[in-house]
């Protein structure tokens, strides 16, 4: 085996030596080239023949086809339940016909308040100043929006409105008699004065009401308002009996509840993008709770601005709310509107306070500065991200009480009450909440408010948010300085549950004069302090 190898390795030399004798041919060899290529026009000849078959084959194909109609008959099959289940769904789509939505009534039947108190006064006498005039009509108006007199029902007349606009207008002009006589006696009113102004203010704003409600009734009864049934399974119920009035003025559209046991003509919208497209298609603008809604189904609702009354179908033998009016038989009571938002007033308040305090405890907060720089040296003040309203975070300002060791543990430690790296002065600011004071600068600058819920770390706040179902809701209104929490003992390491559920209460009842009162406690929770 191994005696050929030399013998190998020498023709492979010899292979190697004719190499450039090898070049030399290469011109002969591309002489027979063209004859390669001669015979090519002889061999598409047949070409046509091969493609002779190719009809056949095409030939079949209508054939193929014939039985694709028979294959999409059972499709109409299968879509015919379709339009059962969806024939409310065309009037999603449909244009709304007829004339456009009305105004909101309460914009007429102030208009018709307001000619009566007109009438009233060029009758009691125009010489006593349009001032008395004026302040009969904020009387007015402020008791009659009281009564719920500005917010009528889908079958709301004039007459169901007489009684509380007659005694409301008698007393405005007792208020203003009882005025003018303590300070202008001269120019006080007489009885008969007096009487004869209350009922021509009273004739002529019930007049005026009955033409408002007359022809919003012409309206609702050439076109029903759509409205949305909210509640248990006694909705498809009261659902059923709106639709078998003979001259309806609400017209159901869906139910936001239970699937009834047998399919009903008004669809059932399970999900809150299916009440956002019925909301959108249908234009409703009233809603009729049966039961209790969800607190999410309720926020969505007056978000679009429905009207949301709450209708009794208990029965017999429950009493009957004030305010109660009817629809085909039912009890119906206004819901009262959603919580107030903090606005303008919160921000002037906060302004009124912040400013004056940061200038008067300036001092205070000098003596605190050098206290932290001689203690603990440099960096008196401490920076860290906060979250805020809706979510947008801040850099929330504090006397700094003790240093971390990095920008993790400042962000991620949750109570430091208890460091024993904590010096005196830092441990004196933190149980007086004078390491708080910085913060007056984040309320000037609209960071924060004097009350609200108090900021937290974004670490926690999604740790919190993932945890605890309401935890997010509290940052509907503005982070606060002090807040309900806070002045009823849940500071530092308590629970955060019983923070959350009291935050939630104060955004859902805010006035004014909550905060008012938050503030005042906070005051006087400063002589006994806890620190956190």
């Amino acid at each position: 085996m191994t005696e050929p190898r030399p013998s190998l390795a020498k023709g492979r030399a010899a292979f190697a030596e004719p190499r450039p004798a090898r070049t030399e041919p290469r011109p002969a060899l591309a002489e027979p080239r063209p004859a390669f290529a001669e015979p090519r026009p002889a061999r598409t000849e047949p070409r046509p023949a091969l493609t002779e078959p190719r009809p056949a084959f095409a030939e079949p194909r209508p054939a193929l086809t014939e039985p694709r109609p028979a294959l999409t008959e059972p499709r109409p099959a299968f879509a015919e339940p379709r339009p059962a289940l969806t024939e409310p769904r065309p009037a999603f789509a449909e244009p709304r016909p007829g004339p456009r939505r009305a105004p909101h009534p309460s914009l007429a039947l102030v208009t018709a308040d307001l000619l009566g108190v007109l009438a009233g006064g060029l009758v009691a006498g125009v010489g006593r100043g349009w001032e008395w005039g004026l302040l009969v009509g904020v009387l007015l108006a402020l008791v009659t929006r009281s009564a719920g007199l500005y917010r009528p029902g889908p079958e709301t007349g004039v007459l169901d409105e007489v009684p509380g606009l007659c005694a409301r207008t008698a007393l405005a002009w007792a208020v203003l008699a009882a005025l003018l006589a303590a300070v202008r006696p001269a120019e006080a009113l007489p009885l008969p004065a007096l009487g004869t102004a209350w009922a021509v203010q009273s004739l002529v704003a019930a007049s005026g009401r009955g033409l408002v409600h007359g022809r919003r009734r012409a309206r609702r009864r050439a076109r029903p308002a759509a409205a949305l049934l909210i509640g248990d399974a006694r909705t498809h119920t009261v659902a059923e009996v709106l639709l078998r009035c003979e001259r309806p003025v609400v017209r159901p559209v869906g139910i936001v509840g239970p699937r009834a046991g047998t399919p009903g003509t008004v669809p059932v919208l399970g999900s809150a993008d299916e009440v956002r497209r019925a909301l959108g298609a249908y234009d409703v603008r009233l809603a009729l709770c049966v039961g209790e809604p969800s607190a999410a189904y309720l926020r969505l609702l007056r978000a679009h601005g429905c009207a949301l009354w709450r209708l009794d179908a208990r029965g017999p033998g429950h009493g009957a709310a004030p305010g109660t009016t009817s629809l085909a038989g039912y009890p119906l009571t206004p819901l009262p509107p959603g919580p107030r938002r903090p606005g303008a007033g919160k921000r002037a308040l906060d302004l009124a306070l912040a400013g004056p305090a940061l200038v008067l405890l300036s001092p205070l907060l000098l003596a605190c500065a050098l206290a932290v720089r001689l203690s603990d040296g440099p960096g008196v003040l401490f920076r860290q991200e906060r979250v805020g309203r809706y979510g947008k975070t801040f850099t929330l300002l504090k006397f700094r009480s003790l240093r971390p060791h990095d920008d993790r543990e400042a962000a991620t430690r949750w109570n430091v009450a208890h460091d024993n790296r904590m010096s005196p002065v830092g441990r004196f600011l933190r149980r007086s909440s004078l390491d708080e004071l910085p913060q007056l600068w984040n309320i000037l600058r609209g960071d924060m408010s004097l009350v609200g819920p108090r900021p937290e770390r974004p670490f926690f706040v999604a740790e919190f948010s993932r945890t605890y179902a309401g935890y997010r809701h509290r940052h509907r209104a503005p982070v606060g300085l002090t807040g309900l929490a806070q002045i009823s003992g849940l500071r530092g390491d308590t629970s955060i549950e019983d923070r959350c559920r009291h935050d939630n209460y104060y955004v859902d009842h805010w006035s004014l004069w909550h905060d008012v009162r938050i503030l005042v406690r906070t005051a006087l929770s400063l002589v006994r302090p806890s620190g956190s």
